[in-house]
């Protein structure tokens, strides 16, 4: 089951496997899934477009950091 938090009002949702990110997320939310290649950023634009990172984080905490960071500025 999805996880969330709020970061300066930027939903930070974390996936289990299988879940898709539009099931979750709405517009200007971020969510945090997982693969083989690691852990993914992805944020949900305002027409509901998916966009991530080029490259995965190695750890969740990591992908969350960056994730925090973004909502920082406001994704």
């Amino acid at each position: 089951m999805a996880s969330k938090i709020t970061h300066r009002g930027v939903a930070i949702v974390t996936l289990d496997e299988g879940e898709a990110v539009l099931q979750h997320c709405t517009q200007n939310c971020i969510a945090i899934r997982h693969d083989d290649a690691g852990w993914w950023t992805c944020f949900v634009g305002p027409n509901g477009e998916v966009d991530d990172y080029d490259q995965p984080f190695p750890s969740r905490d990591e992908a969350v950091w960056a994730a925090k960071a973004a909502a920082e500025f406001g994704i």
